[in-house]
């Protein structure tokens, strides 16, 4: 998935909103927990001071003393964690717990700390061998005792740590997995509900291949409008392109009889200056005929939905040929796939190949071959590749730029006009191909064209 894909877009901003809102909601999960953690063990504490307070006395001698110990068996074992205190709010002894041992609890940390409406005070101290306590402190005045009485009940806070990691250890692994449960199913949610667009992307695909001419099939109401917009715009391209074609034919049908009539006026005087406009008209007549030919191509070369089997087209040409130049007994072999397909129009491949053939035909001394295979990619676009061999005398390698030249011929003595493999050069680089010029296992020339292939 690509960090610029919608796809990406989709998943990394609910993923990130899915992490925040996890985060955040296991912040408070563990949060209410805490407070009811400490809320319980505060109740706890709460009711061993109301024990400890029912049950310290004043004696006979006017001194506290505890009627009865406390249920509580840890209060009894040194430094324990579980402690209580009671110490008169002056310098008269105070009552503690064997737990204490020779230590005292020392309420200072708890001055801030604020009481509620029962007088009840609960704060956190450090103990006896730096222990961490939870400290619940009550003053009293007790009947026959002129002094009011401190009782403070402490319990190890360790406890409440232990409880509060264990849930947050659970809880972290709950939204571990739930997130990555969450992630899972946004991929597959994007995944499906960007499915359609992938139809659409293959479709146009097959569109630019020539396998189909339009978007067919059903897509949901989001992208319905989207696919209808496009097949207008496709069959606008195609009557745009067909109106040019008509524009071109229009146009060389209207200049070519003028001239045609120019050149018979021309020949019917025979004069110097009936040679010149005969070979002035020839020359224009030559002009019209290759740019009216580019602005053609230049208008097919991207037709989308346009596909041309190769083989047929070569075989065609072939046996034209052949019995062009049955009086030389020329062999022509076409090697091609059924599959191979040429992303054009049929009259632009029978152009360049026709031109290619009747070139190799004119120089070749009895054989002439046609291969067709796949060729190198070019800017994400397929191509395939039409060599043409002949077994003639070749040409050499200084002389292989010159006949690309609109014009050139190296020999006078063959038929044409020396436009034929200019022409094909010019087709190719409309198409994004090109044409490049080898010596032949053969002995002769070797023609390699390279065009845009269709999806087979």
């Amino acid at each position: 998935m690509r960090s610029d894909s919608l796809a990406f877009r989709l998943v990394a901003g609910a993923a990130l909103w899915s992490v925040v809102a996890l985060v955040v909601g296991g912040l408070i999960l563990s949060a209410i927990f805490r407070n009811s953690v400490e809320r319980s063990f505060d109740g706890r504490l709460d009711v061993l001071l109301d024990s400890l307070i029912a049950t310290t006395e004043v004696d006979a001698a006017g001194q506290l003393v505890r009627a009865r110990e406390l249920s509580e068996t840890r209060f009894d074992l040194a430094y324990s964690g579980w402690y209580w205190q009671v110490s008169p709010l002056t310098a008269r002894p105070a009552l503690r717990s064997r737990s204490l041992f020779d230590q005292s609890l020392d309420l200072a940390p708890g001055r801030g700390a604020g009481r509620n409406d029962f007088g009840l005070k609960v704060f956190d101290v450090l103990g006896p061998e730096d222990q961490r306590l939870r400290v619940a402190e009550r003053r009293v005045t007790l009947p026959d005792y002129d002094v009011r009485v401190s009782f403070a009940v402490a319990g190890d806070r360790s406890e409440i740590d232990a409880e509060i990691q264990g849930f947050n250890t659970w809880l972290f692994a709950a939204m571990a997995a739930m997130g990555a449960g969450l992630i899972v199913a946004l991929l597959i949610q994007v995944r499906f509900g960007l499915r359609p667009l992938e139809r659409v992307r293959l479709a146009l695909a097959q569109i630019r291949s020539g396998q189909t001419t339009k978007l067919e099939g059903e897509f949901p109401s989001e992208i319905e409008p989207l696919a209808d917009e496009l097949n207008r715009l496709l069959d606008g391209n195609r009557e745009v392109l067909e109106r040019a074609r008509t524009h071109v034919g229009n146009l060389a049908h209207a200049l070519k009889t003028p001239l045609s009539v120019l050149t018979n006026e021309a020949r019917a005087h025979d004069d110097p200056f009936g040679e010149t406009v005969d070979r002035v008209a020839g020359q224009m007549r030559e002009q019209i005929d290759h740019h009216l030919a580019r602005a053609r191509m230049a208008a097919s070369a991207n037709v989308l939905g346009v596909n041309t089997p190769v083989a047929p087209v070569l075989t065609r040409i072939c046996r034209a040929l052949e019995r062009i130049h049955a009086d030389r007994g020329l062999a022509l072999s076409v090697d091609c796939p059924e599959t191979t397909g040429f992303r054009g129009e049929a009259q632009d491949l029978e152009e360049v190949a026709g031109n290619l053939v009747d070139n190799a035909c004119k120089w070749a001394a009895s054989r002439v071959v046609l291969t067709v295979t796949a060729g190198e990619a070019r800017n994400g676009r397929a191509f395939f590749m039409l060599a043409v061999e002949d077994d003639g005398p070749g040409l050499p390698e200084e002389a292989r730029k010159t006949v690309l030249k609109r014009g050139a011929r190296l020999d006078e003595t063959k038929p044409g006009s020396g436009l034929g493999l200019s022409i094909v050069t010019e087709i190719a680089e409309l198409y994004g191909g090109e044409l490049r010029l080898e010596t032949s296992k053969m002995g002769g020339l070797r023609a390699e064209l390279y065009l845009p292939a269709s999806a087979d």
